[in-house]
């Protein structure tokens, strides 16, 4: 259905369109007429026509002052200008306001329906771009929060990859290279710091989770995780490294009104906490700030910023650089650990070369820490005395080379041990599978016996094992048994089937093609050429 407007001062000119169109469109067009420019102007804010056949010249408000108001209420409109006139003299102004063409008059029946027709294909065009958008729309309102909640738990458990996160970032719109977290708890009602009825809440909150999201829009910008237990992560991307004092106040203020407007929504007690800016790999961190802060007040609103809980650090501080020198250890990483080793320690000779006793202390406290890290990843022995002599080392070095070298070696060591660590027990499942397989080829064998029997995931297994052979499981046991059946087809004069049998295949044919594929021959072929 197309909704037309004839605007003329001419009644013999509506009559003849109107007759034209009911004519040769019938009932896929609806049509209401004006004579003068304000009841064209009323008549189109009430009627919201698709099309307007426009006289230039009616009396009051002329055509084009009456196309610029209508263009403010309805922006999909068509106009189709009518005139006696020289149409140049109206098109400079006109063509801003959406003409698709000027018919002069007298305008003939087949000059109405051609426009007509191509005023309907481009109706037809909005209306289907519209209805696209919209359906793409209701898609992202589903895509979205799955893509926002990827994002999200992806941070907080740690289990991405910097392409995961790059692309999240991309899907999302992000820029942004810092954030911070805020964790928004609910329940019944507070007691103390503690929300009764979390379980309870957590239904209701699931159930109402859309319209929690719709609301904190309108206080706090950012991406809402899904709802865990009795909470709700919530990241805020910034491009500072920093939350100047205004924004944070102004943060924790809407933080506040939120809380009383969900409150009071929702029949439930809300609570907001904030983390601290950090770079966005380190989301996990500023969410466990968000909780630890809630945990430590009894007010609505609480930002770790304002009530500092963990230890605090010089500004000069190096402490990126302490995080990731220490997780580059637990990775097993050693030619990272040892960039990092000497980065931290050249900071410690710019700054305090002359401090020789805090530098060699700081050196010893890195040193143990790292160790205690390799002993937790490695379940090596501990050995109460096994580091017996690291003190009296450090007070005996010469100068700051000979403590950076030690710094820097043991440190290695630390991270040499987990890699070494990693490495052993992927040498020690691959060896233990190839032995067993090596002796069972004879057998039906799978991916799933061998994992079970070394006692680790099936894909994990998998992975190892071509990591260490090169080869995958598969293609290692076929090898073994094509092998066997070679030797035997020397070696013996068994029949296929027997010798296929005692390989591994309970099917002959099955064995026949695998063996020309391993060998380019059947296996009679070969036994011929052997």
């Amino acid at each position: 259905m197309y909704k037309i407007m004839l605007a003329d001062d001419e009644g013999i000119v509506i009559d003849s369109l109107k007759f034209i169109i009911e004519k040769e469109f019938g009932s896929k067009c609806e049509i209401r007429t004006a004579k003068t420019g304000r009841q064209v102007i009323e008549l189109a804010e009430e009627y919201q026509p698709d099309i307007a056949f426009m006289d230039i010249q009616m009396p009051g408000i002329n055509g084009i002052e009456a196309m610029r108001e209508i263009r403010k209420t309805n922006s999909h409109i068509v106009f189709i200008v009518m005139t006696a006139y020289d149409k140049f003299d109206y098109a400079k102004e006109a063509i801003s306001l959406g003409v698709l063409d000027y018919l002069n008059k007298p305008v003939s029946r087949d000059g109405i329906i051609t426009i007509l027709n191509k005023a309907m294909g481009q109706i037809d065009g909005e209306r289907a771009k519209r209805s696209n958008d919209l359906r793409v729309r209701e898609k992202l309102e589903t895509v979205v929060p799955i893509i926002e909640n990827g994002l999200i738990q992806d941070l907080l458990f740690k289990e991405y990859f910097k392409e995961d996160i790059d692309n999240y970032k991309t899907l999302l719109g992000i820029d942004s290279e810092y954030g911070y977290m805020a964790c928004m708890v609910f329940g019944r009602e507070m007691v103390g710091n503690y929300m009764t009825s979390a379980v309870a809440v957590s239904i209701q909150a699931q159930k109402s989770y859309r319209e929690i999201h719709t609301i904190t829009e309108d206080y706090i910008k950012g991406i809402m995780g899904a709802v865990m237990s009795n909470k709700i992560p919530i990241l805020i991307p910034t491009d500072s490294s920093t939350l100047p004092y205004n924004e944070r106040n102004n943060v924790v203020e809407s933080a506040r009104a939120l809380c009383r407007k969900l409150s009071d929504r929702f029949d439930m007690d809300f609570r907001i906490g904030f983390g601290s800016v950090k770079p966005l790999d380190r989301m996990a961190e500023s969410y466990e700030e968000a909780n630890s802060v809630l945990i430590a007040t009894t007010s609505h609103v609480a930002h770790v910023d304002d009530m500092p809980l963990a230890c605090q650090y010089e500004e000069s501080y190096p402490m990126d650089l302490e995080k990731r020198l220490f997780n580059e250890i637990s990775l097993g990483n050693v030619n990272e650990t040892v960039a990092l080793s000497q980065a931290f320690f050249e900071w410690m000779e710019e700054n305090y070369a002359n401090d020789n006793d805090s530098v060699r202390l700081k050196c010893l406290e890195f040193v143990l820490w790292a160790e205690h890290l390799s002993y937790e990843k490695t379940a090596r022995v501990y050995e109460f005395k096994s580091r017996a002599n690291y003190l009296s080392e450090l007070l005996n070095l010469g100068g700051l080379n000979e403590v950076k070298h030690w710094f820097i070696e043991k440190m290695k060591a630390a991270a040499v041990w987990v890699a070494n660590k990693q490495e052993e027990q992927s040498m020690s499942v691959v060896n233990k599978a190839r032995q067993y397989i090596d002796e069972n080829y004879m057998k039906e064998l799978t991916l799933d016996d061998i994992s079970r029997m070394v006692n680790i995931s099936s894909y994990y297994f998998s992975k190892v094992f071509k990591e260490e052979t090169g080869e995958n499981f598969i293609d290692y046991l076929t090898k073994l048994r094509i092998e066997a059946a070679k030797k035997l087809l020397k070696t013996t004069s068994k029949s296929m089937k027997e010798i296929s049998a005692e390989v591994g295949y309970p099917d002959p044919n099955y064995f026949s093609r695998n063996f020309k594929k391993y060998t380019g021959k059947t296996p009679t072929d070969y036994a011929k050429c052997n």
